[in-house]
């Protein structure tokens, strides 16, 4: 596992063909009320081949995750860099090539982020609560499916099915993406989640949400991961990770199949550190926590390859996934 974060903290870029990243208008939304800022990477080839349509992959946080962002936003930590770690997987032939839309995140973003919220009811089957707490995020939903999904799909040649559209982020983000799949699994076949905050709300999406489902598994394929330590001391959101995952497989999902629970045990070195051009100011830090874009922007890859896989690459097909 060290000798894998290595080699990807030593890669060069330079020969990699680059996509291409825009900053749409801001789209102004009736369902959040106000305009949100969207950005945009389109693969290597989209101008080349006039013809071809690309899977999506819809990110929050949109401000963080393109190296427009620099070396320096999010407090130091740096951007996710997913443009060049998604131009280097396609150049060496480790994903398809995906159109990414990434959606800068308001000022409400906790309501937006922390998922729908149930409450249990006889028979095991869950009902939504009160409607005031779930306004955010029920608002956040309805602006990504009603309203940007279908105006990138206009304007952009997407593969529509939710077998090819996919939903990313950290932290808030990662438990969004997944409450996303769950709500909305015509919409969202595909969810990752870096670091879900899983304890958010007495740790509501695992215990009211999906203990006392007893249905079929969504047609999901989810990525979870987490590091072992963050900034403040616990563990990353480990267990509550792992927990997601074990009710997960009950469900039904396979691991391997519709299905990857990744834990990074490894801390970057000093000599790593160097390379991967973190600040210096960051460097005791990211020998003490793995809950920060640093980390994320080396876990990402392992989210890309399985939600995207080789295989697919250069067709136009839909993925179905069987059970």
């Amino acid at each position: 596992m060290r000798r894998e974060l290595t080699l990807l903290l030593f890669i060069m870029i330079t020969t990699v063909s680059e996509g291409k990243l825009l900053v749409l208008d801001p789209l102004r939304s009736k369902a959040l009320g106000t305009a949100r800022t969207v950005r945009l990477y389109l693969p290597p080839s989209y101008d080349a081949e006039p013809r071809r349509r690309y899977p999506v992959l819809y990110l929050h946080d949109g401000q963080n995750v393109f190296s427009s962002a620099g070396p320096d936003c999010c407090f130091g930590w740096g951007n996710w860099e997913l443009d060049r770690t998604v131009d280097r997987l396609v150049e060496e032939g480790k994903m398809r090539e995906i159109i990414m839309v990434a959606v800068d995140h308001g000022r409400s973003r906790y309501r937006e982020y922390r998922g729908l919220h149930h409450s249990e009811t006889q028979g095991g089957r869950s009902s939504s609560t009160n409607e005031s707490d779930n306004a955010g995020f029920e608002a956040y939903a309805r602006f990504l499916v009603k309203e940007l999904k279908p105006r990138i799909d206009r304007e952009f040649r997407t593969l529509k099915t939710a077998a090819n559209t996919g939903v990313m982020g950290s932290s808030l983000g990662g438990i969004c993406s997944l409450s996303l799949a769950w709500e909305h699994p015509r919409t969202f076949g595909l969810a990752a989640s870096l670091s879900g905050s899983f304890h958010i709300e007495k740790s509501h999406f695992l215990r009211q949400v999906l203990r006392p489902y007893h249905g079929k598994p969504k047609p999901a394929r989810i990525y979870i991961d987490s590091g072992v330590l963050d900034f403040t001391g616990d563990d990353d959101d480990r267990k509550d990770s792992d927990a997601v995952a074990a009710e997960l497989r009950r469900i039904g999902w396979k691991e391997g199949r519709d299905l990857e629970r990744f834990t990074e045990l490894h801390f970057v070195d000093e000599d790593e550190l160097k390379q991967a051009g973190l600040r210096q100011d960051k460097w005791a830090e990211a020998r003490t926590s793995q809950h920060n874009e640093f980390y994320w922007r080396l876990r990402a890859w392992r989210a890309l390859t399985f939600l995207f896989p080789a295989e697919a690459a250069g067709s136009n097909r839909i993925t179905r996934f069987k059970r």
